[in-house]
């Protein structure tokens, strides 16, 4: 045994300081992670030092070469090799390291870089003479040499992790790297719109490829960060967007939010910004989620870019090496700034739907490429004829088999009477005229005609009534004359009855009516009489259970409401009259979020007058 911990205490590992190459190297790892790092770095930098146009280069997706080229106010040649040091800085002299009101000057990044790969520094200060250059090699720093050079920086990395060449194994293909290289970029740019970008590919021997280009925006306006924003975003967001404000406990939200119909298939076209530095902050993005909780279906996410500044003592932009993620003084109060900022948007824009789904709608519609054949539009194989239901003539379609005929249009005498004329340019939503399949309300406008899916406009009015009802408004109860016993499982049954007071609040009064029964004695007025209590207790049954405990119970019964909602709204295949249909469209005008239903599918479509026209060759 003597033996054994003799060998043991020679074995023993001894402490030691590592060399400052090392160093160096291990410090670069932590703030160089990848190409993408070095542009958000130089970038920053380049804002910083007041520039209005920064232009950056890569190659091989920032591996091979990265160049940020700027006009700001440019480094002195006494300050170089001090700028390239470890722990130098010029946004602060460390009394005070809760107050910093930049992104950080040249020098806090500068010497991971030299450390990461071959780092040249070139710099004409405002009113200097001659530029002045500095290179860094694997933490090797030459002499400050005079250089050419009109004004401003010019910062070039090559050779990225030669050094250590396990890291360089890890990063992805030169794509990959570009892609990401790209992104951080308009990030960037969308929370400086008054500075000019450039970002160009540069390949070894290659031609150059300019891949973003971004002229400066008018200064200190709201439409210059949306025109911005409308740029990079793209796909019509300008014409979706909402305006989002807010202050709380010192934090100031603005930005924009999309409306809830338009959304992507990934998150990645929300962005959010604290103090205008970019951030990838799980509970800004979980604050974000939830404020279109309501409004999304699954596997879709809402297009946003939210900023939030507040005083620098109430952030703390370094618990996360690359300053991906930022740490709230009062953490629930930006949660719920979020929330109530976005939601009260989304409010302020009532019923309205993104553009994009008529644009989608239009062009699925391709116009013969022919003339039609024997005084008759040709049809494809696949066309089925609309069965049509006119509210304001009481007449049906001729039977599908005879084509239809002038004289088989109703007389002027059956046209809709004078209010409903006006109806058509007096309401946003116009007035009815026809419905689809008995699924479909065809309604007129001033802008032209708007195509409105009746089940999904009615559920979404159900379900915003419901939860009135919950928020406080007592609704009104039909008393069942013959209270109705539901057979559930035993899991469902002890759900049910644990929510049994939550549910009274929506004016659905249930209880224990032995094992395995629930008795229903009271629905809400709101839900039809006929309501399939069964099944209605087994929606209700399901959401609570995939909602589990740990949910908020607002946000469980809101999953319960929309549930509920489904089985008291208009179903698809009803034929409705004219005063119903007109009396659905005013009740989504004064609805916020009419919109989309609770699915988040959309309730209606917006087709305008002169794309029709466009279809039928009249412009």
């Amino acid at each position: 045994m003597e033996g054994t911990r003799d060998d043991r205490n020679r074995r023993r590992p001894r402490v030691r300081r590592l060399d400052e190459a090392s160093i160096n190297r291990i410090a670069a790892g932590e703030v160089i992670e990848r190409p993408a790092s070095v542009i958000k770095e130089l970038i920053e930098n380049a804002i910083d030092a007041g520039a209005d146009r920064v232009e950056a280069h890569y190659a091989n997706g920032g591996k091979s070469l990265i160049r940020v080229i700027d006009n700001g106010c440019g480094i002195d040649a006494e300050d170089l090799p001090l700028a390239v040091a470890r722990h130098a800085t010029s946004k602060t002299d460390g009394s005070d390291l809760f107050s910093f009101r930049s992104f950080g000057f040249r020098g806090e990044a500068l010497a991971s870089m030299g450390a990461a790969g071959r780092l040249t520094v070139t710099s004409r200060a405002a009113g200097a003479q001659t530029a002045h250059t500095i290179t860094v090699a694997g933490s090797q720093v030459s002499p400050v040499r005079p250089a050419a050079l009109g004004s401003g920086t010019v910062i070039e990395l090559t050779e990225l992790f030669h050094s250590t060449p396990a890291r360089l194994k890890f990063l992805g293909s030169g794509r990959a790297e570009a892609r990401a290289v790209a992104n951080t970029f308009r990030s960037l740019a969308m929370a400086a719109p008054s500075v000019g970008f450039v970002l160009i590919e540069a390949p070894n021997g290659g031609k150059r490829r300019q891949v973003v280009q971004l002229q400066p925006e008018a200064e200190g306006s709201d439409g210059a960060r949306l025109a911005r924003l409308n740029r990079i975003i793209s796909g019509g967001f300008a014409d979706n967007a909402c305006a989002v404000d807010g202050i709380r406990d010192g934090y100031n939200l603005s930005g924009f939010a999309a409306l809830p119909t338009f959304t992507r298939g990934a998150a990645s076209a929300q962005h959010m910004f604290v103090n205008g530095r970019p951030v990838r902050d799980r509970q800004l993005y979980g604050a974000l989620r939830a404020a279109y909780s309501d409004f999304t279906p699954a596997g879709r996410y809402p297009v946003a870019a939210l900023f939030i500044d507040c005083e620098p003592h109430l952030v703390d932009v370094n618990v996360h090496p690359a300053k991906a993620e930022v740490r709230f003084r009062t953490a629930a109060a930006v949660r719920s700034l979020i929330i109530s900022g976005v939601r009260a948007a989304l409010t302020r824009e009532g019923h309205r739907s993104s553009t994009a789904l008529s644009a989608a709608m239009l062009g699925a519609w391709r116009p013969e490429t022919s003339p039609p054949q024997s005084g008759e539009w040709r049809r494809r194989p696949d066309h089925v004829p609309h069965s049509w239901n006119r509210p304001d003539s009481g007449r049906s379609a001729p039977p599908p088999d005879r084509p239809q005929q002038i004289a088989d249009l109703p007389p002027m005498a059956d046209a809709p009477p004078p209010e409903n004329e006006t109806a058509s340019d007096k309401y946003p939503l116009g007035a009815a005229k026809a419905q689809l399949h008995g699924t479909y309300v065809l309604s007129e406008n001033g802008q032209g005609i708007v195509i409105v899916d009746q089940h999904a406009a009615h559920e979404r009015l159900v379900y915003e009534r419901l939860k009135q009802c919950f928020a406080g408004q007592r609704p009104d109860s039909q008393m069942l004359l013959v209270p109705e016993v539901v057979d559930v499982s035993d899991e469902h049954r002890s759900a049910l009855l644990f929510a049994a007071d939550a549910l009274s609040q929506l004016g659905l009064q249930i209880e224990s009516f032995g094992a395995g029964s629930v008795c229903v004695r009271a629905v809400p007025v709101i839900l039809s009489a006929n309501v399939d209590c069964a099944r209605l207790l087994q929606d209700i049954a399901d959401a609570l259970e995939e909602t589990g405990e740990t949910i908020a119970l607002v946000e469980r019964m809101n999953a319960v409401i929309s549930r509920m909602s489904c089985h008291g709204s208009v179903r698809a295949g009803r034929r409705l009259a004219a005063e119903e249909m007109n009396a659905l469209l005013r009740d989504m005008e004064n609805t916020p979020g009419s919109g989309q239903c609770n699915h988040g599918r959309p309730t209606y479509i917006q087709l305008n007058l002169t794309d029709i026209e466009k279809l039928f060759g009249r412009r």
